[in-house]
C-alpha cells in the first residue's frame, strides 16, 4: 500500500496549470516517532499503569496530575534547562507567551511540590502518570511520545531516601512479574567533585569527562598524577556492586568525594538487605542522561529487553523560592510492558439482540467482557466469531466456541 502521492497544486487563478507539488499523505501515516497503540496493547498498557499507580499509592505516594503544557520559563527553568533540546515550543494564542510541551514529568512534580504544596509536611511523596513528547527519539527509544509512571520523594536528604526509591521502583516491577531485573547505580557528581577538589582546570576536566564517557583508558592515563590514578581506578571498578565496592575500599579520595562514595555504599547495603536477589551493578563514572542529578542515580534493566525500563536519582527541586533535596524515578511503559507477562484478556461473550442488561451485568461480574448484538442474526455463532468472541449466550447457556 502506498502511503503518499504527489499531486500538482494549481496556481491561483489558473486552474489546471501545474504549480507547486503537494504531498497527500495516507491517513494512517504518522510523523516519525509517533504511533497508534492498538488492541490489545492499549489495554495492556492501561492495566499496567493502573497496577503501578496502585503499588505507589500503597507506599504512601499521593497522585498528582500536571498539565501537558506549561510556560517555557517554568518548564525549562533551573534543572529544566537539561531538557531544552528535547522540548517542543509554541506560542500560546491566549497569553501570547511561549509555552512548552512536557518532555519529562519529574521537574513538573518538583514545581508542584515547591510552589503549590509548600505547606505540606516533608518528606513529600508524590506519584504521577501520563504521556510525554520529545523533539527526537534516542538510539534505544525511537518513540517520541510515550507514557511514564513515576514517584518523587521531596524534602529528604538521607541515604535512606535514595534507597527507598530504588527499592520501590525495583519492587514494583518485580510485583508486575519482571524477571532478570537489574539496577545500575551511578554517582554523576562524584567525578566533578574529585576534579574540583584536585584543582583541575576546566579544559582538562572537559577532556577527562569525554574520556570517561568513552571509557578511554589511554586518555585518562595521559592526564597524569592523582587525577589519572583516581579516575582510572574508578573507571575500571565498574561492575557488580560487591566487587566495585571492594576495589574502591582503599582508594584515597578527597574528603567530599569520599563522602559521596560512602553514601553510595550505604544505599547499596540498604537495597541489598531489602531485595537480596536483585542484581546490582555500579558504574561510578557514568554521567550521560543524568545531567541534572546531584547524587545517587540509577537505571533499571531486564534481561533480554532492549533499553531501560526506567531511571531515577537525586536532584534539587528548584521551582520554588528555596531549593529542596529530592529523589525519585520514572518508569517507561513502552519498555515495561515487554518485560512483564501480559495480563490475561477477559473472555468476550456475545449476547444476541434482546438480552437483558442485567444479564450482561451478571456475566461481567463473572469476568466476561460482553458484546451486544445490534441486529437480529440468523447465525449467532458465526457473528460471535466474527466479532472476536470466544463465547456466545444461546437460550440462557454460555457456549464455548473455541
Amino acid at each position: 500500500m502506498r502511503t503518499a502521492k504527489l499531486f500538482p497544486l494549481p496556481r491561483p487563478g489558473k486552474p489546471g496549470i501545474s504549480g507547486v507539488m503537494i504531498e497527500i499523505l495516507h491517513p494512517a501515516l504518522l510523523p516519525p516517532g509517533l504511533r497508534d497503540v492498538l488492541p490489545p496493547d492499549a489495554q495492556i498498557e492501561a492495566d499496567v499503569v493502573h497496577r503501578l499507580t496502585a503499588i505507589l499509592a500503597s507506599h504512601g505516594y499521593e497522585r498528582v496530575v500536571p498539565p501537558l503544557l506549561e510556560f517555557e520559563t517554568s518548564l525549562l527553568g533551573g534543572n529544566g534547562a537539561a531538557m531544552g533540546s528535547d522540548t517542543f515550543r509554541l506560542m500560546d494564542p491566549i497569553s501570547q507567551r511561549m509555552i512548552g510541551v512536557r518532555a519529562d514529568m519529574t521537574l513538573q512534580i518538583a514545581r508542584i511540590a515547591t510552589t503549590r504544596l509548600t505547606k505540606s509536611a516533608r518528606p513529600l511523596r508524590l506519584s504521577y502518570s501520563g504521556d510525554v513528547l520529545r523533539v527526537s527519539g534516542s538510539q534505544l527509544r525511537q518513540q517520541r511520545q510515550f507514557s511514564q509512571v513515576g514517584a518523587e520523594l521531596i524534602g529528604a536528604s538521607a541515604p535512606t531516601a535514595d534507597a527507598e526509591v530504588v527499592i520501590l521502583a525495583a519492587d514494583a516491577l518485580l510485583q508486575l512479574g519482571a524477571s532478570g531485573l537489574s539496577v545500575d547505580l551511578t554517582m554523576p557528581v562524584l567525578v566533578p567533585v574529585i576534579l574540583r577538589q584536585l584543582g583541575v582546570d576546566e579544559a582538562t576536566a572537559a577532556t577527562a569527562r569525554e574520556a570517561l564517557d568513552h571509557k578511554d583508558a589511554a586518555s585518562i592515563a595521559a592526564l597524569g598524577g592523582d587525577t589519572a590514578k583516581i579516575l582510572g581506578r574508578l573507571m575500571h571498578s565498574a561492575g557488580p556492586a560487591d566487587a566495585c565496592m571492594a576495589q574502591l575500599a582503599n582508594l584515597a579520595l578527597p574528603d567530599d568525594a569520599a563522602a559521596e562514595l560512602g553514601r553510595l555504599r550505604t544505599v547499596v547495603a540498604l537495597v541489598q538487605a531489602a531485595l537480596p536477589d536483585l542484581s546490582i551493578t555500579i558504574d561510578p563514572v557514568e554521567n550521560r542522561g543524568f545531567e541534572y542529578h546531584t547524587g545517587v542515580s540509577f537505571s533499571l534493566f531486564a534481561r533480554g529487553i532492549r533499553g531501560e525500563l526506567g531511571r531515577g536519582g537525586r536532584y534539587l527541586a528548584q521551582a520554588g523560592e528555596q531549593p529542596e533535596p529530592a529523589t525519585g524515578f520514572t518508569l517507561y511503559m513502552d519498555t515495561v510492558i515487554h518485560a512483564i507477562p501480559a495480563p490475561a484478556a477477559k473472555p468476550r461473550l456475545f449476547l444476541p439482540l434482546g438480552t437483558p442488561r442485567q444479564t450482561a451485568s451478571d456475566f461481567q461480574a463473572q469476568g466476561f467482557a460482553t458484546v451486544f448484538g445490534l441486529e437480529p442474526i440468523v447465525d449467532v455463532r458465526a457473528e460471535a466469531i466474527r466479532l472476536g468472541c470466544r463465547h456466545v449466550l444461546l437460550d440462557g447457556t454460555v457456549i464455548d466456541l473455541t
